[in-house]
């Protein structure tokens, strides 16, 4: 190891062990949720959104950049959809969009503030699309490396905005993972470790889904600590059955007006295997896309509730039911806890 190499694994490790000691002694932030206003008590989230967008910029990480979109615009565009939700009765959504593909916080701050909405934002790395959307410096840095600048922004904030991250977001393709995944895999459950934070990742299959387990199993990390995100991409429910029976969470999102049958099916194959308290829905809505005139076609937030929750009713699901899979689980999903195995 060169000169250069032990001083930035020195200062990885300075700053793991920094936030180690900082959970260790209790910053107060165990048992709350993030959102970019600040901590709130679970209990304050009532109904969830667990997996949104707002804004989306697919020019790669070494492209993508505020400067490339009007965030006023933006704001514009979105801010009607989010009130429609509030009137809803939605409380709380959370904003998946990660860092180098227009993760905008101060954004998500104005747009929580306007619409009376919680909003969390996340920290991580995105491998998915074949590393498109990797920053150069996530090919060569060690995962504790990648977990120090994770943890810097979990303690200090995003980019001088003062936001905090409330959660994880990684992506990887589908498996086997390359090296590159398996070490966003292990950095995310490093972080995890120091800071309560869950990870949610975009999963490709659930081939990769099992191994995203294994590997934080290595780590040291319970699986409740992790959300499949698009598991309704996998068409093996069996995998779903054992994801969920080791205590993942399952995550159903892509909820739209023409996928309301197919949900329906998956949380009623859950229900059946005894598993709805680990299922989350959601849309992957919204995606105000950079580049686009207007953004493009900016899809409504509202599905869900307009029209899956009513056919979940229809189906036999009870109210009990449904505050399970909309409130309940993503309120226990997104607190920060350590949770180790």
């Amino acid at each position: 190891m060169n000169r250069r190499d032990l001083l930035r694994a020195g200062g990885a490790a300075m700053v793991l062990g920094a936030s180690a000691r900082a959970e260790a002694d209790g910053d107060g932030d165990e048992g709350r949720v993030m959102t970019v206003r600040g901590p709130i008590r679970p209990e304050e989230m009532g109904p969830t959104l667990p997996h949104e967008h707002v804004v989306v910029d697919f020019g790669g990480a070494e492209v993508a950049s505020p400067d490339r979109y009007d965030a006023d615009e933006v704001f514009r565009v979105a801010l009607p959809h989010l009130e429609a939700i509030r009137r809803q009765g939605v409380r709380t959504l959370v904003e998946c969009t990660p860092a180098h593909l227009a993760r905008d916080p101060a954004l998500l701050r104005r747009l929580s503030e306007a619409a009376g909405l919680h909003v969390l934002t996340n920290t991580g790395y995105y491998a998915a699309s074949g590393g498109k959307f990797l920053p150069a410096h996530a090919r060569t840095e060690s995962a504790d490396e990648l977990a120090a600048r994770w943890l810097a922004e979990w303690r200090e904030g995003v980019g001088g905005t003062g936001v905090r991250p409330g959660f994880q977001k990684i992506g990887v393709d589908a498996g086997p993972l390359p090296e590159v995944g398996v070490k966003l895999v292990r950095a995310a459950a490093r972080v995890h470790r120091a800071s309560g934070l869950t990870i949610a990742a975009h999963t490709g299959d659930g081939r990769a889904a099992m191994q995203e387990l294994e590997l934080l199993a290595e780590e040291g990390v319970h699986p409740s600590a992790f959300i499949w995100v698009h598991a309704n991409a996998e068409p093996d429910p069996a995998l779903h059955a054992e994801a969920a029976a080791r205590g993942a969470w399952v995550e159903f999102d892509g909820v739209g007006p023409g996928s309301i049958a197919r949900h329906v099916e998956l949380a009623a194959a859950m229900k059946r295997e005894g598993r709805l308290g680990r299922v989350l829905l959601s849309q992957d809505a919204g995606w105000y896309h950079v580049g686009e005139p207007g953004g493009g076609d900016f899809r409504p937030y509202d599905a869900l509730w307009r029209e899956l929750v009513p056919a979940l009713r229809g189906a036999g699901f009870t109210d009990a039911e449904v505050r399970t899979l909309t409130v309940d689980n993503p309120r226990e999903a997104f607190t920060i806890r350590a949770r180790l195995g």
